[in-house]
């Protein structure tokens, strides 16, 4: 990724601030936040993966990001723990769920798809770009090596998901429907940045 973050073409940066104001003075909240994350993206994958069990490819890729995703989820809990936290109940995450508003409802399956991985597509760029900031602005040595390989791995899973939309789309201008997803995202996000959330 570029050191501007450019390649993930989000319209909306988050205010480094977030980071002081927000952050450092809730790491316990955004850890077992971040926790959950990575497990809800798990989830994704399996259910990508439950929908769609004729797409080989995708079943390959989405098998390797349960993997990965429930490898990211331990070392965080790891993190929780080695600090005396607890993981706690399921935080909501308002922002992927107003996301999810914007994937198509009824059309076909092509249809379904395409957004499905566009809307997987976006919050891997988001918590690419949170990852980023978090590595760069955190006073904390460890959590600032971590967020950042986190960032890395982000921006291979939200490529992915952009290649696997474009690859199964027939008769869908993936491009097209991509700003728009951006367009939609912006507007979500200048709600959020002000909570101790990963998307929060």
């Amino acid at each position: 990724m570029s050191k501007d973050g450019s390649i993930l073409k989000l319209k909306l940066p988050t205010d480094p601030q977030w980071v002081k104001n927000v952050v450092e003075s809730n790491i316990e909240e955004i850890l077992i936040d971040h926790a959950f994350c990575e497990q809800k993206a798990a989830s994704n994958a399996i259910t990508l993966i439950v929908q769609n069990p004729n797409l080989s490819d995708l079943v390959q890729e989405m098998a390797l990001l349960v993997q990965e995703e429930m490898d990211h989820f331990k070392r965080v809990h790891d993190i929780i723990l080695e600090r005396g936290f607890v993981l706690g109940r399921e935080r909501k995450d308002h922002y992927v769920n107003e996301l999810y508003q914007f994937i198509t409802k009824g059309g076909g399956r092509e249809q379904q798809l395409v957004d499905r991985l566009l809307f997987s597509a976006m919050i891997e760029a988001r918590s690419c770009e949170r990852f980023k900031v978090m590595s760069e602005h955190i006073n904390d040595p460890q959590l600032a090596a971590f967020y950042h390989e986190l960032m890395i791995s982000e921006a291979g899973h939200y490529t992915m998901f952009l290649k696997l939309a474009k690859k199964y789309a027939q008769t869908i201008d993936v491009d097209k429907r991509w700003q728009e997803f951006l367009d939609y995202e912006a507007e979500v996000i200048s709600r959020y940045g002000k909570s101790e959330h990963i998307h929060g």
